[in-house]
Order: structure tokens, then sequence, then C-alpha cells
């Protein structure tokens, strides 16, 4: 069976710290490299990943906060620097497409290749994307900002018909008690869990949720593991997180800079 891995580079949230980069992941399917969110320090990871990181064809932006998106002007200039000449789809929201656009005209002048830029929209789940080997599709959430998620399902192939993969990636949003419904089929799912219930009020205050609500969530949809991530950095050790999430639901883990999942 082909690879169909989702490759962690950075789990944590606003604040930097010395443990954790910013939201950033590449997910690899059958050979195709897609970027999900680009916090600052994406560059640097992909990197230390051994990744070909010129392999990316497209990058997913959930929302137009800078712990999800700093490093994606960066990326672009790298990418200039090193002579690509393959397009690269960008989806985002209006917002970051148009400030992204604006730091183009001064630090990307000169490209070699074309960025695609395709806006979405947060309220709707919808298919954004297909090529032969999958399809992904947006995931609507409920955060500060417009945000949502994204879901690639995997399309079954002639030598195994049966092929049932998917990778739901749930960014920054509040607990929602519906959002399973929207999760069917899913294997793995990656929900954010910022808080541990001591944290609880803040959850709610700041649109984030908690582990044990990410638990929730995978529990109800049925999925097969569910990843934690999107720490915040009040938590030296996140072990408190992960056990609250196993009291729902048992296969849970906690992600790190060097976490690599097969779907």
């Amino acid at each position: 069976m082909e690879p169909f891995r989702v490759h962690i580079l950075g789990c944590g949230s606003a604040l930097p710290t010395l443990r954790h980069f910013p939201s950033s992941q590449v997910v690899e399917v059958r050979g195709k490299l897609f970027l999900v969110d680009c916090g600052e320090g994406t560059q640097i990871q992909l990197r230390r990943s051994r990744l070909r990181f010129t392999k990316i064809s497209a990058v997913f932006i959930s929302h137009p906060h800078g712990d999800h998106c700093f490093g994606l002007i960066g990326m672009l200039s790298t990418f200039g620097l090193l002579g690509r000449t393959a397009r690269l789809t960008v989806y985002a929201t209006s917002e970051l497409i148009d400030m992204t656009r604006r730091q183009m005209d001064v630090f990307c002048r000169d490209m070699d290749y074309e960025v695609d830029f395709r806006e979405v929209d947060t309220t709707q789940q919808q298919t954004i994307y297909e090529d032969r080997s999958l399809t992904v599709e947006t995931i609507p959430l409920d955060h500060r900002v417009k945000c949502c998620g994204y879901l690639f399902r995997e399309k079954p192939t002639r030598n195994n018909p049966d092929l049932k993969r998917a990778y739901a990636y749930c960014s920054d949003t509040r607990y929602l008690p519906t959002l399973h419904e929207r999760l069917e089929g899913v294997t793995t799912l990656y929900h954010e869990s910022t808080y541990g219930e001591d944290n609880h009020l803040k959850a709610e205050k700041y649109y984030h949720s908690t582990a044990r609500e990410a638990a929730l969530v995978a529990r109800d949809a049925g999925v097969g593991q569910l990843l934690l991530g999107h720490y915040s950095s009040r938590y030296e050790d996140e072990t408190v997180l992960l056990r609250e999430a196993q009291e729902v639901f048992a296969n849970s883990h906690l992600t790190d800079e060097s976490s690599v999942f097969d779907v």
C-alpha cells in the first residue's frame, strides 16, 4: 500500500517556546506533498524532516493568525531563490491572500514560478482540490477569525478498491458538539488541544479546545486515532493533556516535531 502519512513540523501555539515550533505539517499521499499551515520556522523543520519541500504542490492555510502563516512569505521567497518553476497553489482566506500578495510585491519580485491563490469559504464544507489520488475538503470551524480545517480523502485504486484512509486537520476552534458529523470515515484526526480542563474558561474565552473536548470529537466521529497539538506554552509537560484525552478516547497521541503518523 502506498504511503499516506502526516509529518508534524510544528505543534505549538501562538507564543514561541524552546520545545515547539508553531503550527505546520506535511501530508504525504502517494508521493505527493501538501503543506498544511506554515508557521514561523517551517523551512527549518522541512530541512530537518529531509522532505524535498520543493516537491510541495499546494499549501493549505487554516486562518490568518501568525502562528499559522508567518512562515509563508519566507517560503515563497526561498522557492524563488531555489529556481522553482512549477506552479504553487495556495488555499487561504481572502484577507491572507491580499496580505501575501502585498508582501510578494516587496519581497518576491521576478520569480520564475507562479503562485496561484485560491480563496476558501470557511463557512462551507466543500471539495477544493482533486486529483487522481485524493480529494481535499474544507471543514468549517469556529475561531476568532475566519477559520477552517482540511479533510484529505484518499481515492481507491484498481489494486486497492477498498481504500478508505482519510485525514482531518482541525485547526484552531472552540469545541463544536456537531463537528463529528463532518468527519465521517476519517481514520486519523488532528484536533487542536490548546488547554487542559484546568483552563477550560480560557479555552471558551479564546475560542480554543481542551484535550478532553478534542477526544469527545474523536470518540463521537468514530475515528481510528486522535493526534493532539497546538499546545499552550503554559504546559511544560503535555502528558496531562494526553491523560485527559485518553480518559475519553483511548487511542489518543501527543504530537511533537519529530512525529510521523501513518493515516
